[in-house]
């Protein structure tokens, strides 16, 4: 169904900013998309990022500042969707034997012992700390939750207390549960990277961070429940506060669980490296790339609604995502108004799903995609990823890079090369 927002004929159009340079394309689809959004009411700025690309109605890599009005379908159906970034220290294993248990982590469900259901309604209501009160929690869940997530996580604006608002769908809140630990479809995974390249010597060493050392990161949303708040928002406009401060409430159980499913995900992967002491644990952050916060733009109170885009306040540490044959770079915000202070979550698609299937299965066999040019190891459940995922269907991340520096939203601090690439579904989509 198309949910592009359509605007009225009182509109004045507004020309959005993109974040662009050479070597960056951006379809025309995606333009028209961002422009469509740019001309409804209230909207004060609309930037899209060097990898924004045509999403269903919505473009996908953007960032959108609305003086007294909300969009839930700018948010969309993947709610949270965000990366977790953990340094290692000292890890146990590698080589084959770290790839034995990594494939072992990930061979059934994340935590077999717990009730799915106390774990859909901790992790709606508490995040990743929320977990703490399940029972039957791994010990060294608790570990890693203490350590990396001390604080209940992001919250949307404005977003009213947790435990006044109930769980969507609660007959399904089981196969949420279940859902924890798993990273779904799409561009999600889980993934081991060790640190190619440091190119801000000061801000590496303020995070701890040396080349060759090991990293993780998860990528993932908040799985079928993000769908479902979306659906019950999707043809709204709010305008009126009671409407927002009831969207937002369901915002924010949805960017908790996937806050939380992400801390999960890092816990599989340490484990698999032998890393789950409080002493292994680094620097760590969350970012959330689709969600609504509150901003200063243009001297007005506005809400900053991101698709698919990550924060990038002054001074603060981002994550533009590679593939899982390109390098990641971490970089360093500088809080830019033009950029709404994001900047752009990945390299962005330059193929959609399909066409990347049907025109790449002919030129790779599906063997030779479990190891990547970069000499890293790929473990997917669904041979059509394979190919939806692969390098050749995005950009290229080097220009997308450039492009921020250049637009002054950011500046590189490291390059993280992919290891082992983790992508495995879990269980289907629906309930």
């Amino acid at each position: 169904m198309d949910t592009t927002p359509r605007p009225t004929s009182t509109d004045t159009p507004r020309s959005p900013t993109v974040l662009t340079g050479d070597g960056v394309p951006i379809e025309s689809a995606a333009l028209d998309q961002l422009r469509a959004v740019a001309a409804l009411p209230g909207c004060v700025r609309a930037v899209g990022m060097p990898d924004l690309h045509p999403g269903r109605g919505i473009p996908v890599g953007a960032a959108f500042a609305f003086r007294g009005v909300l969009h839930p379908a700018l948010v969309g159906g993947d709610a949270g969707c965000g990366v977790r970034f953990v340094h290692v220290r000292r890890p146990r294993y590698t080589g084959d034997a770290l790839l034995r248990r990594v494939e072992a982590e990930f061979a059934g469900p994340a935590l077999p012992d717990c009730d799915p259901t106390a774990l859909a309604y901790a992790a709606w209501r508490g995040g990743p700390r929320g977990l703490l009160t399940v029972d039957d929690l791994p010990e060294s869940l608790a570990i890693v939750i203490e350590t990396l997530a001390p604080t209940g996580g992001p919250a949307p604006a404005a977003a009213p207390d947790p435990d006044e608002t109930p769980l969507p769908d609660p007959a399904s809140a089981a196969h949420f549960g279940r859902q924890l630990g798993t990273a779904g479809g799409g561009n999600h995974f889980a993934e081991i990277a060790r640190i190619s390249t440091v190119t801000d010597r000061e801000a590496a060493r303020r995070l701890g961070l040396s080349p060759g050392e090991v990293t993780v990161l998860t990528h993932s949303g908040s799985r079928h429940l993000g769908n479902v708040v979306a659906a019950r928002w999707r043809e709204g406009v709010l305008t009126d506060a009671a409407a927002q401060s009831a969207y937002l409430a369901e915002l924010g159980g949805a960017v908790r669980y996937a806050t939380a499913n992400r801390v999960i995900l890092a816990w599989r992967l340490l484990g698999a490296l032998g890393a789950v002491r409080e002493t292994s644990l680094g620097a760590s952050f969350d970012l959330v790339h689709n969600t609504v916060t509150p901003a200063l733009v243009d001297g007005c109170d506005c809400l900053l609604h991101r698709k698919g885009c990550a924060p990038a306040g002054a001074g603060e540490t981002t994550v533009v995502l590679g593939t899982r044959g390109t390098e990641t770079w971490l970089m360093t915000g500088r809080g830019a108004d033009a950029s709404l202070s994001s900047v752009a979550h990945g390299a962005g698609r330059r193929l959609s799903r399909g066409d990347a299937v049907s025109r790449l299965r002919d030129r790779y066999p599906r063997a030779s995609l479990k190891r990547t040019k970069a000499g890293g190891t790929v473990l997917c459940d669904d041979p059509e990823l394979l190919y939806a995922e692969h390098p050749d269907a995005y950009k290229a991340i080097e220009p997308v890079v450039e492009a921020l520096e250049t637009a002054g939203a950011a500046t590189r601090l490291a390059a993280l090369l992919p290891v082992v690439n983790v992508k495995h579904t879990g269980e289907s989509e629906t309930p």
